[in-house]
Protein backbone atom coordinates (compact mmCIF):
# COMPACT_ATOMS: atom_id res chain seq x y z
CA UNK A 1 0.00 0.00 0.00
CA UNK A 2 1.34 3.42 -0.93
CA UNK A 3 2.21 5.87 1.83
CA UNK A 4 -0.29 8.73 2.05
CA UNK A 5 1.29 12.12 1.45
CA UNK A 6 0.16 15.72 1.22
CA UNK A 7 0.36 17.22 -2.28
CA UNK A 8 -0.32 20.91 -2.93
CA UNK A 9 -1.49 21.76 -6.46
CA UNK A 10 -1.41 25.41 -7.56
CA UNK A 11 -3.69 25.90 -10.55
CA UNK A 12 -4.74 28.70 -12.87
CA UNK A 13 -8.28 30.02 -12.88
CA UNK A 14 -8.93 29.11 -16.52
CA UNK A 15 -10.78 25.96 -17.63
CA UNK A 16 -8.27 25.20 -20.38
CA UNK A 17 -5.53 25.07 -17.73
CA UNK A 18 -7.56 22.94 -15.31
CA UNK A 19 -9.02 20.20 -17.50
CA UNK A 20 -5.65 18.69 -18.55
CA UNK A 21 -4.68 17.90 -14.95
CA UNK A 22 -8.03 16.77 -13.50
CA UNK A 23 -7.56 13.11 -14.38
CA UNK A 24 -4.12 13.06 -12.76
CA UNK A 25 -5.43 14.76 -9.62
CA UNK A 26 -8.24 12.20 -9.37
CA UNK A 27 -5.75 9.33 -9.82
CA UNK A 28 -3.51 10.69 -7.06
CA UNK A 29 -6.48 10.95 -4.71
CA UNK A 30 -7.56 7.41 -5.63
CA UNK A 31 -4.05 6.23 -4.74
CA UNK A 32 -4.52 7.59 -1.23
CA UNK A 33 -2.70 10.92 -1.45
CA UNK A 34 -4.19 14.00 0.18
CA UNK A 35 -4.35 16.69 -2.52
CA UNK A 36 -5.20 20.34 -1.92
CA UNK A 37 -5.86 22.26 -5.15
CA UNK A 38 -5.56 26.07 -5.09
CA UNK A 39 -7.74 27.77 -7.68
CA UNK A 40 -9.89 30.87 -8.08
CA UNK A 41 -13.35 30.74 -6.53
CA UNK A 42 -15.23 30.69 -9.88
CA UNK A 43 -13.81 27.27 -10.81
CA UNK A 44 -13.73 25.33 -7.56
CA UNK A 45 -16.66 23.28 -8.90
CA UNK A 46 -14.28 21.64 -11.38
CA UNK A 47 -11.99 20.48 -8.58
CA UNK A 48 -14.34 19.07 -5.95
CA UNK A 49 -15.47 15.97 -7.95
CA UNK A 50 -11.87 14.70 -8.11
CA UNK A 51 -11.78 14.25 -4.34
CA UNK A 52 -9.11 16.92 -3.93
CA UNK A 53 -9.70 19.72 -1.43
CA UNK A 54 -10.35 23.01 -3.27
CA UNK A 55 -8.32 25.85 -1.75
CA UNK A 56 -10.33 28.80 -3.03
CA UNK A 57 -9.05 32.33 -3.54
CA UNK A 58 -10.31 35.46 -5.30
CA UNK A 59 -9.23 35.65 -8.93
CA UNK A 60 -8.52 38.51 -11.31
CA UNK A 61 -8.09 36.28 -14.36
CA UNK A 62 -10.67 37.11 -17.07
CA UNK A 63 -13.72 34.87 -16.97
CA UNK A 64 -16.63 34.44 -19.37
CA UNK A 65 -17.06 37.47 -21.64
CA UNK A 66 -14.12 39.37 -20.10
CA UNK A 67 -11.38 39.79 -22.69
CA UNK A 68 -7.70 39.12 -22.08
CA UNK A 69 -5.26 41.96 -22.78
CA UNK A 70 -3.95 41.76 -26.34
CA UNK A 71 -0.46 42.94 -25.36
CA UNK A 72 1.63 39.85 -24.42
CA UNK A 73 3.37 41.50 -21.47
CA UNK A 74 0.09 42.80 -20.10
CA UNK A 75 -1.52 39.37 -20.44
CA UNK A 76 1.38 37.75 -18.59
CA UNK A 77 1.11 40.41 -15.90
CA UNK A 78 -2.43 39.24 -15.04
CA UNK A 79 -1.05 35.82 -14.03
CA UNK A 80 1.77 37.47 -12.09
CA UNK A 81 -0.51 39.87 -10.22
CA UNK A 82 -2.75 36.97 -9.28
CA UNK A 83 0.24 34.95 -8.07
CA UNK A 84 1.53 37.81 -5.95
CA UNK A 85 -1.90 38.27 -4.37
CA UNK A 86 -2.44 34.56 -3.78
CA UNK A 87 0.93 33.60 -2.28
CA UNK A 88 0.25 34.99 1.24
CA UNK A 89 -3.03 33.08 1.35
CA UNK A 90 -1.24 29.87 0.42
CA UNK A 91 1.60 30.29 2.90
CA UNK A 92 -0.98 30.95 5.63
CA UNK A 93 -2.70 27.72 4.59
CA UNK A 94 0.42 25.56 4.36
CA UNK A 95 2.74 26.89 7.07
CA UNK A 96 0.87 24.73 9.58
CA UNK A 97 0.10 21.90 7.15
CA UNK A 98 3.20 21.57 5.03
CA UNK A 99 3.02 19.69 1.75
CA UNK A 100 5.37 16.87 0.81
CA UNK A 101 5.28 17.93 -2.86
CA UNK A 102 4.08 20.92 -4.86
CA UNK A 103 2.54 20.56 -8.31
CA UNK A 104 1.72 23.67 -10.30
CA UNK A 105 0.25 24.79 -13.61
CA UNK A 106 2.28 27.01 -15.94
CA UNK A 107 0.16 29.92 -14.69
CA UNK A 108 0.36 28.86 -11.04
CA UNK A 109 3.37 31.07 -10.35
CA UNK A 110 3.42 30.65 -6.54
CA UNK A 111 4.15 26.92 -6.98
CA UNK A 112 7.97 26.99 -7.11
CA UNK A 113 8.07 29.58 -4.33
CA UNK A 114 6.11 27.23 -2.09
CA UNK A 115 8.50 24.40 -2.95
CA UNK A 116 11.49 26.55 -1.98
CA UNK A 117 9.79 27.74 1.21
CA UNK A 118 9.09 24.21 2.43
CA UNK A 119 12.15 22.50 0.97
CA UNK A 120 10.12 20.08 -1.15
CA UNK A 121 10.10 19.31 -4.90
CA UNK A 122 8.05 21.63 -7.10
CA UNK A 123 6.96 20.02 -10.37
CA UNK A 124 5.26 21.88 -13.20
CA UNK A 125 2.32 20.22 -14.94
CA UNK A 126 2.52 21.78 -18.38
CA UNK A 127 -0.59 21.74 -20.61
CA UNK A 128 1.37 23.50 -23.38
CA UNK A 129 4.70 23.30 -25.17
CA UNK A 130 7.92 23.58 -23.17
CA UNK A 131 11.25 25.23 -23.98
CA UNK A 132 13.80 23.16 -25.86
CA UNK A 133 17.57 23.41 -26.10
CA UNK A 134 18.18 26.45 -28.30
CA UNK A 135 14.72 27.92 -27.58
CA UNK A 136 16.06 31.39 -26.78
CA UNK A 137 18.05 31.52 -30.01
CA UNK A 138 15.23 30.14 -32.16
CA UNK A 139 12.70 32.56 -30.66
CA UNK A 140 15.06 35.53 -30.38
CA UNK A 141 12.97 37.92 -32.48
CA UNK A 142 9.76 37.28 -30.54
CA UNK A 143 11.46 37.24 -27.13
CA UNK A 144 13.46 40.41 -27.80
CA UNK A 145 10.27 42.25 -28.76
CA UNK A 146 8.69 41.10 -25.48
CA UNK A 147 11.71 41.92 -23.32
CA UNK A 148 12.07 45.40 -24.80
CA UNK A 149 8.40 46.37 -24.72
CA UNK A 150 7.27 48.61 -21.82
CA UNK A 151 4.92 45.91 -20.54
CA UNK A 152 7.61 43.26 -20.84
CA UNK A 153 10.21 45.31 -18.96
CA UNK A 154 7.66 46.00 -16.23
CA UNK A 155 6.68 42.33 -16.05
CA UNK A 156 10.18 40.93 -15.66
CA UNK A 157 11.24 43.67 -13.20
CA UNK A 158 8.22 42.90 -11.03
CA UNK A 159 8.77 39.15 -11.29
CA UNK A 160 12.46 39.50 -10.39
CA UNK A 161 11.65 41.58 -7.31
CA UNK A 162 8.97 39.12 -6.19
CA UNK A 163 11.34 36.18 -6.55
CA UNK A 164 14.10 37.99 -4.65
CA UNK A 165 11.69 38.91 -1.86
CA UNK A 166 11.02 35.19 -1.49
CA UNK A 167 14.66 34.12 -1.46
CA UNK A 168 14.93 33.10 -5.13
CA UNK A 169 17.73 34.94 -6.91
CA UNK A 170 17.50 33.77 -10.49
CA UNK A 171 17.18 35.45 -13.85
CA UNK A 172 13.39 35.84 -14.13
CA UNK A 173 13.51 35.12 -17.87
CA UNK A 174 15.23 31.78 -17.42
CA UNK A 175 13.17 31.06 -14.30
CA UNK A 176 9.98 31.05 -16.37
CA UNK A 177 11.34 29.21 -19.41
CA UNK A 178 13.37 26.57 -17.57
CA UNK A 179 11.50 25.07 -14.60
CA UNK A 180 13.57 22.53 -12.69
CA UNK A 181 11.12 19.66 -13.26
CA UNK A 182 8.25 19.38 -15.73
CA UNK A 183 5.65 16.76 -16.53
CA UNK A 184 4.37 17.53 -20.02
CA UNK A 185 0.67 16.72 -20.43
CA UNK A 186 0.67 16.98 -24.22
CA UNK A 187 1.40 14.43 -26.96
CA UNK A 188 5.04 14.51 -27.99
CA UNK A 189 3.93 15.11 -31.59
CA UNK A 190 2.52 18.50 -30.49
CA UNK A 191 5.84 19.61 -28.96
CA UNK A 192 8.05 21.73 -31.24
CA UNK A 193 11.59 20.34 -31.51
CA UNK A 194 10.74 17.45 -29.21
CA UNK A 195 14.11 15.85 -29.94
CA UNK A 196 15.78 18.87 -28.33
CA UNK A 197 13.81 18.78 -25.08
CA UNK A 198 16.13 17.58 -22.27
CA UNK A 199 14.89 14.34 -20.71
CA UNK A 200 16.50 15.12 -17.36
CA UNK A 201 14.19 18.12 -16.93
CA UNK A 202 11.03 17.22 -18.86
CA UNK A 203 9.06 13.98 -18.90
CA UNK A 204 6.36 13.55 -21.53
CA UNK A 205 3.49 11.82 -19.75
CA UNK A 206 0.96 12.68 -22.45
CA UNK A 207 -2.75 13.50 -22.12
CA UNK A 208 -4.22 12.47 -18.76
CA UNK A 209 -7.90 12.29 -19.63
CA UNK A 210 -10.20 12.30 -16.64
CA UNK A 211 -12.05 8.96 -16.32
CA UNK A 212 -15.18 10.84 -15.26
CA UNK A 213 -15.18 12.64 -18.61
CA UNK A 214 -14.35 9.46 -20.52
CA UNK A 215 -17.37 7.68 -19.06
CA UNK A 216 -19.81 10.57 -19.51
CA UNK A 217 -22.89 9.24 -21.31
CA UNK A 218 -24.94 12.45 -21.35
CA UNK A 219 -24.52 12.62 -25.15
CA UNK A 220 -25.34 9.77 -27.52
CA UNK A 221 -24.57 9.40 -31.24
CA UNK A 222 -27.39 9.76 -33.75
CA UNK A 223 -29.50 6.72 -34.51
CA UNK A 224 -29.26 7.58 -38.21
CA UNK A 225 -25.72 6.23 -38.35
CA UNK A 226 -24.45 9.40 -40.07
CA UNK A 227 -20.85 10.45 -39.60
CA UNK A 228 -20.49 12.88 -36.71
CA UNK A 229 -18.83 16.29 -37.05
CA UNK A 230 -18.00 18.18 -33.87
CA UNK A 231 -17.64 21.96 -34.11
CA UNK A 232 -16.31 23.66 -30.99
CA UNK A 233 -14.10 26.66 -30.24
CA UNK A 234 -13.59 25.97 -26.55
CA UNK A 235 -14.46 28.20 -23.63
CA UNK A 236 -12.62 31.42 -24.54
CA UNK A 237 -12.86 31.80 -28.33
CA UNK A 238 -16.43 30.76 -29.06
CA UNK A 239 -17.78 34.11 -30.29
CA UNK A 240 -17.97 32.63 -33.78
CA UNK A 241 -21.44 33.38 -35.21
CA UNK A 242 -20.20 33.67 -38.85
CA UNK A 243 -18.47 30.28 -38.58
CA UNK A 244 -21.55 28.68 -37.04
CA UNK A 245 -23.74 30.07 -39.82
CA UNK A 246 -21.28 28.83 -42.44
CA UNK A 247 -21.48 25.44 -40.81
CA UNK A 248 -25.29 25.40 -40.97
CA UNK A 249 -25.23 26.43 -44.63
CA UNK A 250 -22.43 24.09 -45.62
CA UNK A 251 -23.76 20.94 -43.98
CA UNK A 252 -27.53 21.32 -44.39
CA UNK A 253 -28.91 18.16 -45.98
CA UNK A 254 -25.43 16.61 -46.05
CA UNK A 255 -24.48 13.08 -45.01
CA UNK A 256 -23.02 14.56 -41.82
CA UNK A 257 -24.59 14.82 -38.38
CA UNK A 258 -23.27 18.09 -36.92
CA UNK A 259 -22.81 18.67 -33.19
CA UNK A 260 -22.38 22.41 -32.75
CA UNK A 261 -21.11 23.64 -29.34
CA UNK A 262 -21.55 27.42 -29.43
CA UNK A 263 -20.47 28.40 -25.92
CA UNK A 264 -21.74 31.35 -23.95
CA UNK A 265 -21.17 34.29 -26.28
CA UNK A 266 -23.68 33.60 -29.09
CA UNK A 267 -27.47 33.57 -28.77
CA UNK A 268 -28.81 30.32 -30.28
CA UNK A 269 -31.75 32.32 -31.69
CA UNK A 270 -29.28 34.18 -33.93
CA UNK A 271 -28.57 30.94 -35.78
CA UNK A 272 -32.07 30.87 -37.21
CA UNK A 273 -33.80 27.62 -38.15
CA UNK A 274 -31.68 24.49 -37.86
CA UNK A 275 -31.38 21.69 -40.42
CA UNK A 276 -32.55 18.30 -39.19
CA UNK A 277 -28.98 16.99 -39.15
CA UNK A 278 -27.64 19.69 -36.78
CA UNK A 279 -27.86 19.78 -33.00
CA UNK A 280 -26.83 22.94 -31.10
CA UNK A 281 -25.66 23.10 -27.49
CA UNK A 282 -24.01 25.65 -25.25
CA UNK A 283 -21.52 22.92 -24.36
CA UNK A 284 -21.16 19.20 -24.89
CA UNK A 285 -19.18 16.42 -23.17
CA UNK A 286 -16.38 16.73 -25.70
CA UNK A 287 -14.75 13.36 -25.07
CA UNK A 288 -18.08 11.56 -25.51
CA UNK A 289 -18.60 13.25 -28.88
CA UNK A 290 -15.02 12.75 -30.05
CA UNK A 291 -15.30 9.03 -29.28
CA UNK A 292 -17.86 8.85 -32.12
CA UNK A 293 -16.67 11.70 -34.36
CA UNK A 294 -15.28 11.42 -37.88
CA UNK A 295 -14.05 15.03 -37.99
CA UNK A 296 -13.52 17.98 -35.65
CA UNK A 297 -13.61 21.70 -36.47
CA UNK A 298 -11.58 23.36 -33.71
CA UNK A 299 -9.75 26.52 -32.74
CA UNK A 300 -6.71 24.28 -32.11
CA UNK A 301 -6.35 24.88 -28.40
CA UNK A 302 -3.83 22.40 -27.03
CA UNK A 303 -6.44 20.55 -24.99
CA UNK A 304 -8.69 20.02 -28.00
CA UNK A 305 -5.75 18.98 -30.18
CA UNK A 306 -4.61 16.43 -27.60
CA UNK A 307 -8.09 14.99 -27.20
CA UNK A 308 -8.56 14.71 -30.97
CA UNK A 309 -5.29 12.81 -31.30
CA UNK A 310 -6.21 10.51 -28.41
CA UNK A 311 -9.38 9.49 -30.23
CA UNK A 312 -7.85 9.55 -33.70
CA UNK A 313 -10.17 12.24 -35.05
CA UNK A 314 -9.01 14.34 -38.05
CA UNK A 315 -9.11 18.09 -37.53
CA UNK A 316 -9.90 21.23 -39.46
CA UNK A 317 -8.11 23.91 -37.46
CA UNK A 318 -9.36 27.51 -37.50
CA UNK A 319 -6.91 29.13 -35.04
CA UNK A 320 -7.87 32.36 -33.32
CA UNK A 321 -5.04 33.50 -31.04
CA UNK A 322 -1.84 32.77 -29.09
CA UNK A 323 -0.48 29.22 -29.42
CA UNK A 324 -3.33 28.01 -31.61
CA UNK A 325 -1.57 28.99 -34.84
CA UNK A 326 1.47 26.91 -33.92
CA UNK A 327 -0.74 24.03 -32.80
CA UNK A 328 -2.56 24.10 -36.13
CA UNK A 329 0.74 24.01 -38.00
CA UNK A 330 1.87 20.98 -36.00
CA UNK A 331 -1.34 19.11 -36.81
CA UNK A 332 -0.76 19.82 -40.49
CA UNK A 333 2.95 18.89 -40.29
CA UNK A 334 2.03 15.64 -38.55
CA UNK A 335 -0.31 14.82 -41.43
CA UNK A 336 -3.44 14.59 -39.28
CA UNK A 337 -5.37 17.75 -40.13
CA UNK A 338 -5.87 20.82 -42.27
CA UNK A 339 -5.56 24.53 -41.61
CA UNK A 340 -8.43 26.83 -42.60
CA UNK A 341 -7.56 30.48 -41.84
CA UNK A 342 -10.41 32.34 -40.16
CA UNK A 343 -10.56 34.88 -42.98
CA UNK A 344 -11.17 32.13 -45.53
CA UNK A 345 -14.10 30.43 -43.82
CA UNK A 346 -17.22 30.10 -45.98
CA UNK A 347 -19.87 27.40 -46.20
CA UNK A 348 -18.05 25.96 -49.22
CA UNK A 349 -14.50 26.05 -47.83
CA UNK A 350 -15.58 24.59 -44.51
CA UNK A 351 -17.48 21.74 -46.12
CA UNK A 352 -14.59 21.01 -48.50
CA UNK A 353 -12.02 20.94 -45.69
CA UNK A 354 -14.09 18.61 -43.51
CA UNK A 355 -14.80 16.22 -46.38
CA UNK A 356 -11.13 16.24 -47.30
CA UNK A 357 -9.79 15.25 -43.87
CA UNK A 358 -12.51 12.64 -43.38
CA UNK A 359 -12.00 10.98 -46.76
CA UNK A 360 -8.20 11.08 -47.15
CA UNK A 361 -6.89 7.50 -46.68
CA UNK A 362 -3.30 8.64 -46.13
CA UNK A 363 -4.38 11.06 -43.44
CA UNK A 364 -6.46 8.35 -41.76
CA UNK A 365 -3.50 5.96 -41.81
CA UNK A 366 -1.20 8.57 -40.31
CA UNK A 367 -3.80 9.42 -37.68
CA UNK A 368 -3.99 5.77 -36.62
CA UNK A 369 -0.21 5.76 -36.17
CA UNK A 370 -0.28 8.96 -34.10
CA UNK A 371 -3.17 7.74 -31.97
CA UNK A 372 -1.24 4.57 -31.17
CA UNK A 373 1.85 6.61 -30.25
CA UNK A 374 -0.13 8.98 -28.03
CA UNK A 375 -1.77 6.18 -26.10
CA UNK A 376 1.40 4.10 -25.78
CA UNK A 377 3.80 6.82 -24.65
CA UNK A 378 2.10 8.07 -21.49
CA UNK A 379 -1.24 8.51 -19.84
CA UNK A 380 -2.85 8.65 -16.44
CA UNK A 381 -1.03 5.85 -14.61
CA UNK A 382 2.32 6.78 -16.10
CA UNK A 383 1.84 10.39 -14.98
CA UNK A 384 0.82 9.39 -11.45
CA UNK A 385 3.85 7.09 -11.23
CA UNK A 386 6.01 10.03 -12.29
CA UNK A 387 4.54 12.22 -9.54
CA UNK A 388 5.15 9.50 -6.98
CA UNK A 389 8.77 9.19 -8.11
CA UNK A 390 9.37 12.74 -6.87
CA UNK A 391 7.89 11.78 -3.51
CA UNK A 392 10.02 8.63 -3.34
CA UNK A 393 13.14 10.66 -4.09
CA UNK A 394 12.78 12.91 -1.07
Amino acid sequence: MRESTHIAMVGSTAPSHIYPSLGLIRELVDRGHRVAYAVGEPLTGLIAPTGAEPVAHPSILPQGDTAWPEDPGAAMRVFLDEGIAVLPRLTARYDTDRPDLVLYDIGGLPGPLLGARYGVPAVQLSPAMVAWDGYEEDMAEVLTALYESPSGRDYYATLGSWLADNGIRRDPRRYLARPDQVLSLIPRVMQPNADRVPDQRVRFVGPCLDPARLTDTSWEPPVTGRRVLLVSFGTAYNDQLPVYRACLDGFADSPWHVVLAIGDKVDPADLGSLPDNVEVHRSVPQLAVLAHASAFVTHAGMGSCSEALWFGVPTVAIPQAVDQFGNADRLVDAGVGRLLPAGEVTAATLRAAVDAVADDPRLRHRLTEVRTEVRANGGLRYAADAVESFLAGR
